[in-house]
């Protein structure tokens, strides 16, 4: 989601806009979502049942969807107009697909196979990042994997890391003058916490065997179980 300033997500113009932004802003966007699909394999049967926290465009489950058949998917996302999106991206796959609108109070209670939350913890403090993480750790059966990605930048040179944001988005296209509002809007809007901060955030929602696999300038994503 974080190729939009938080409040365009009710944007209609911004949120056409979307479904081309995370590749241009995330490194290895498409990449990241194979990834996913395999680690969630991993321990997930043929017919897992998935929940995807932070749905809205529909990008991540459209990815999933496509590359396992029998998969079926929960996606939940506050944006109604993200909601929307997200219904025209998966239009090929509705018949395995449920939206929510809402946050992950508004998902239903399981068990879940599988979770999946791209893109989507940054918008949240550390107590309600904590709070969601329990809130999915309670919706999976013992042992079911959960892959997160969002934004985590080290501890010191918080600047310099928002900056290599901002040059590579631009090296994929982005205008100048767009990008430099995005990443005002980061450093004055997203909650971004360091990795180790976001490693102790899934152990103390009570996540084991917590291990990184992702890393590309800003972004990191975790792999861990329920």
């Amino acid at each position: 989601m974080t190729s939009l300033p938080h409040h365009a997500f009710s944007d209609p113009a911004a949120v056409a806009r979307y479904a081309d932004g995370p590749r241009r802003i995330v490194p290895g966007y498409h990449a990241l979502h194979a990834m996913t699909g395999i680690l969630l394999a991993e321990r997930a049967p043929v017919d897992a049942r998935v929940l995807v926290l932070g749905a809205g465009g529909g990008l991540e489950t459209a990815a999933l969807a496509e590359t396992h058949a029998a998969w079926t998917f929960d996606g939940v996302d506050p944006s109604a107009e993200m909601l929307g999106l997200a219904e025209r991206t998966l239009s090929e796959h509705l018949d395995r697909v449920r939206l929510h609108r809402g946050v992950i109070d508004d998902a239903p209670a399981g068990p879940f196979d599988a979770a999946v939350c791209h893109l989507t913890l940054h918008f949240m403090d550390a107590d309600e990042r904590r709070r969601t993480l329990e809130q999915l750790h309670r919706r999976l059966r013992p042992g079911a994997p959960l892959v997160v990605a969002h934004l985590s930048i080290p501890d010191g040179d918080r600047d310099l890391w928002l900056d290599r944001y901002a040059a590579f988005a631009v090296t994929s296209g982005v205008d100048q003058q767009l990008i430099t509002t995005a990443r005002t809007a980061i450093a004055r809007d997203v909650h971004t916490l360091s990795p180790e901060q976001d490693r102790a955030a899934l152990v103390d929602a009570g996540f084991t065997d917590v291990t990184e696999f992702y890393s590309a300038f800003t972004f990191r994503g975790w792999v861990a179980y329920a």
